[in-house]
């Protein structure tokens, strides 16, 4: 299986510090992290990336944790990223993961929002209907969709969020940027949890949504399993889009714990 050439959004250049690779969600863009990825770019160099089948990256017929993973070590590659800062939400914390069991020599640290590396309920089969179903060569208007997808979604934000995939082509019509028909081919590979005998041991920190369901007290010894140093903070009344929803305090947490494997490390390097 081929790896593909992601696309995204660096910042940061010029920087000296260990740079920071932000992976975003299912149905998302490294836009959705877009104010998580400039607050952060201040003190770090940050590559925001688009995964396969999302944003303006290539559409391909595979996708599964495995190869997302080896997308983003090809970029890191190409990109003479030796060693770097995960941060993944969502789907995006499940690609980070599997980066840090895949290959831990390049992890720095790894920063996981609002997920588990477990399997979770087909959550999204309604979801995917109403996008699939979206009559795409007769819809006039953005509105136009909106008002289709609400016997579907009834959440607005929700839609908002999902709607931002949608774009002009050349011809004046609508298409999906995402890649729908992969997405919806491979659901059951995108939910699913991950496997390793390996575990991670470096730097790691999950972020939970304190209104949210998808970190539960039970997963907690399989993520100890996987990932035996790892931390938790809950940021209160947020749900699962935490970084959208306290940008703010999503933010501090973030550059709290990057700044102390920072330190640490500085601390626990042998004398010369």
């Amino acid at each position: 299986m081929s790896v593909i050439d992601l696309d995204g959004k660096i910042m940061g250049e010029g920087l000296t510090a260990v740079p920071v690779v932000v992976l975003h969600g299912l149905f998302g863009s490294w836009e959705n992290l877009g104010v998580v990825a400039r607050a952060l770019a201040r003190d770090y160099p940050v590559h925001a990336l688009d995964l396969r089948n999302h944003g303006r990256s290539p559409h391909t017929e595979v996708m599964n944790y495995q190869v997302m993973a080896e997308d983003v070590l090809a970029y890191a590659n190409r990109h003479g990223l030796t060693r770097f800062h995960l941060l993944g939400h969502s789907m995006g914390g499940k690609v980070a993961m599997q980066i840090a069991l895949l290959e831990p020599r390049v992890v720095e640290s790894l920063i996981v929002a609002d997920i588990a590396p477990v399997a979770y309920a087909p959550d999204h089969e309604l979801i995917l209907k109403g996008l699939m179903s979206l009559p795409l060569d007769s819809l006039a208007s953005r509105s136009d969709a909106d008002r289709y997808l609400e016997g579907y979604v009834p959440e607005l934000p929700v839609r908002q969020f999902l709607l931002k995939n949608l774009v002009k082509t050349g011809a004046g019509r609508f298409a999906w940027r995402m890649n729908l028909e992969a997405i919806n081919l491979h659901y059951l590979e995108i939910i699913g949890g991950l496997q390793s005998n390996r575990p991670f041991t470096g730097p790691t920190l999950f972020i939970k949504g304190g209104s949210s369901d998808y970190i539960q007290a039970h997963y907690e010894t399989e993520v100890l399993r996987l990932f035996p140093s790892a931390g938790l903070r809950v940021i209160p009344k947020a749900g699962h889009w935490l970084h959208a929803e306290k940008p703010e305090l999503f933010i501090q947490v973030c550059k709290r714990f990057l700044n102390k494997v920072t330190v640490d490390k500085v601390t626990t390097r042998p004398a010369s």
